[in-house]
């Protein structure tokens, strides 16, 4: 398992209020844009916006930051040499397959393998 990149998360309230500011940031266009559950996400440049009420959020703010990997079959391996424990997954998600790791020290971190 290889980190390909690392995504800071950013919890706001709106995706369509808090992209244009990124947009021009960053120069980019957002790569991915999706709901999952009751909140709504978006990548842009090297931030993932996670939107929604402090209700729907609530669950995903333990996360600290989202790390993309090329292949999550290392992942139980990976996290059992380092000392940290998998919380959720690896499961099924709209863009591939995640799994939520809390490292030692507390970082909770979510690792993401995107669908080719």
């Amino acid at each position: 398992m290889k980190a390909l990149t690392t995504l800071a998360r950013l919890y706001v309230d709106d995706l369509d209020e808090a992209l244009p500011a990124l947009r021009e940031l960053t120069g980019e266009d957002v790569r991915t844009r999706f709901s999952h559950g009751a909140v709504d996400v978006a990548s842009i440049g090297g931030f993932l916006l996670v939107a929604g009420s402090e209700q729907a959020l609530a669950p995903f703010r333990r996360v600290q930051s989202t790390v993309l990997v090329d292949d999550l079959d290392g992942l139980h391996t990976f996290v059992t040499a380092h000392g940290g424990e998998i919380l959720d997954g690896p499961r099924e998600v709209p863009t591939g397959r995640n799994a939520t790791v809390r490292h030692p020290g507390g970082v909770v971190l979510e690792y993401v393998e995107h669908r080719a």
